[in-house]
């Protein structure tokens, strides 16, 4: 099997279980709240780099880094892990996974504007139509298609679901100046990571975090597995094994719209035909920033 029918099955496999996450979020809110969900999802996800860098015998690096590396880390950690996932959960607590979901997905268009303050980019004609096309998704999204009083149907619920697409947006650009490598990274920002969600967890969720429900618990390990840790690793290697990264990336644009028919037959939620409509501009706002 040639290096690229192997990077197209890796890639595939890892949409196909990013596709089915928003509903285990889903799911595993109904018996954990949205920190408890992240602690047991972080631990998942930490113990599982942990044994990927012993097993690739990349231990050795913790010692290479400087104290600079690790306040980086303890940075991002605050980021991805912790905020971006207790936002993002929340969102999912309070929205149906459907809008949610498709609101998550306009980082890469936060990512455009925020690299113009951050970044020092100047962006064109075919950006600022992406911005526009993309927008009006998340208001046919936000409204519910109600476009003539443009009242949101959930105006923290959207919030929080677009808030957590710009701290993603922020996490991805300092973390491209990070050139370490890339699952010791993760596994310290996850670790440090770890400290915020603990503490925050055992603060405000009480004992619901110490005794909870075994659904719930295996569904954050499921979370823990494959939204944190084995696919980053499988998309990885994809990338690497692809002959340029555009013939697997752009099949990440089959992931949100697997995720609706993954929702409806999993969650029972009747999807909208709105959703539909504002998941297509949004990705297609981003397809044309893309090109």
């Amino acid at each position: 099997m040639t290096n690229q029918k192997q990077a197209y099955i890796l890639a595939a496999i890892t949409v196909l279980l990013w596709s089915t996450v928003a509903s285990v979020f889903k799911f595993s809110l109904k018996y954990l709240d949205s920190l408890q969900l992240l602690f047991y999802a972080s631990i998942t996800s930490v113990l599982l780099l942990f044994i990927v860098i012993v097993v690739q015998n990349k231990v050795v690096l913790f010692w290479r880094y400087s104290k600079r590396d690790y306040l980086r880390s303890f940075m991002l950690g605050f980021l991805n892990p912790f905020l971006y996932y207790v936002v993002l959960f929340k969102a999912y607590s309070i929205l149906p996974a459907q809008e949610a979901l498709s609101l998550n997905y306009t980082w890469p268009i936060m990512l455009v504007l925020l690299s113009i303050p951050l970044l020092k980019q100047r962006i064109g004609f075919k950006s600022i139509l992406a911005l526009i096309v993309s927008f009006v998704g998340v208001v046919i999204i936000g409204t519910r298609g109600d476009l003539a009083r443009l009242q949101f149907s959930n105006p923290f619920g959207v919030f929080l679901a677009v808030g957590s697409s710009v701290i993603w947006a922020l996490f991805w650009i300092y973390n491209m100046k990070d050139e370490r490598n890339e699952v010791v990274k993760l596994f310290l920002n996850f670790m440090f990571g770890l400290i915020f969600i603990s503490a925050v967890t055992f603060l405000f969720s009480g004992t619901g975090a110490v005794t909870p429900p075994i659904n719930g618990v295996l569904g954050a390990i499921y979370v823990g597995l494959f939204e944190m840790g084995i696919t980053f690793i499988v998309w990885l290697k994809a990338l690497r094994l692809s002959k340029t990264t555009a013939k697997v990336s752009n099949l990440i644009f089959l992931a949100p719209f697997m995720s609706l028919m993954f929702i409806h037959f999993l969650i029972k939620e009747e999807i909208s035909f709105l959703t539909i409509t504002g998941l297509t501009l949004i990705v297609t706002g981003i397809m044309i920033q893309q090109r």
